[in-house]
């Protein structure tokens, strides 16, 4: 809110990342009564028209942010629209591109954007516990400040001054100690990314997700499976979501007898997942055809209806 004084709202979506949601909810929280939270919804809990963002954004919007690729359904916004569409109104834009990064192409500077967050854990093959990374336009960058004051964003840190100054450009966004073995297994996951070309990426997880689509319909679909994600490849990530009344349990037995991990998100979405720098054609056919016998042969009846605790 300092960066757009006299403005009191942040826009953002219910398709946004939960764990986003609650960091906005918290800083607001802070900021005091008079700002708001302004949540536009989605109809189909799947996706959202661009145009729908539209009567939330005003002269009173600090800041609009959305997740890129949504997590549940891989519904990809149009990132020069959305953006174009914030600064209309004098609002930054921030994009949580953990979906995205490493499957598609990324334009930030073509699209003006002014700040972008990311995980590296899932297509740039950080593994499991590797860091998030900030991305702050370079004009912005000595404008805006870390709230949380760190020795490794501080002016001089051997320095060892009590009172904090900010380092220069983006390293005053740095907090405490860098996580120095997970950044060592990030580097050459995004070699791999680099060497392999992003845009040829891109065009093989389109096919892939196209071909598990065809599948879908071929032989899951006449089963009462839904496609949860949209039909145009150009609005979808390189995640498909399949829905189906009892889901979670088809998703455990897929898991636990069928050697397929996808993951499982409430109320019925099983993701699948598709990596396109290591994900074979051979390996989406064989998900899609156990996915069928655990159907066919019902193999998810003995698992409980119970909902654990994790999914």
């Amino acid at each position: 809110m300092q960066a757009r004084p006299g403005r009191h709202a942040v826009v953002t979506d219910d398709l946004n990342f939960p764990s986003d949601l609650y960091v906005l909810q918290g800083a607001l929280k802070l900021a005091g009564p008079a700002y708001q939270l302004r949540l536009v919804r989605s109809e189909d809990g799947l996706t959202i028209a661009d145009e729908s963002l539209q009567p939330a954004i005003d002269d009173d919007t600090a800041l609009v942010t959305l997740t890129h690729t949504a997590f549940k359904s891989g519904y990809v916004y149009d990132m020069g629209a959305i953006t174009a569409m914030a600064h209309r109104a004098g609002a930054l834009m921030l994009w949580d591109l953990c979906h995205s990064v490493g499957a598609l192409p990324i334009e930030l500077n073509k699209h003006g954007v002014d700040l972008a967050v990311g995980c590296t854990y899932k297509y740039l093959n950080g593994g499991p516990g590797s860091p998030a990374f900030l991305y702050v336009r370079r004009d912005l960058q000595e404008q805006l400040l870390n709230p949380i004051w760190g020795w490794f964003g501080q002016k001089g840190q051997f320095d060892m001054q009590l009172d904090y100054s900010p380092a220069p450009g983006l390293n005053r966004f740095l907090a405490g100690t860098p996580t120095l073995l997970s950044l060592a297994a990030v580097e050459p996951g995004v070699e791999l990314i680099l060497e392999a070309g992003i845009e040829r990426l891109r065009a093989k997880s389109v096919r892939q997700t196209e071909y598990l689509i065809t599948l879908w319909e071929e032989l899951l679909q006449p089963l009462g499976v839904t496609l949860n994600s949209p039909r145009d490849a150009r609005r979808r990530g390189s995640h498909v979501s399949l829905g189906h009344p009892e889901g979670l349990r088809i998703d455990r037995a897929l898991i636990e007898e069928m050697k397929v991990i996808p993951d499982f998100r409430y109320p019925d979405n099983i993701r699948l997942g598709l990596a396109p720098l290591y994900t074979t054609f051979a390996e989406i056919h064989a998900a899609v055809t156990r996915f069928r016998r655990v159907i066919v042969e019902r193999l998810y009846e003995k698992y409980p209806v119970e909902r654990p605790e994790v999914t």
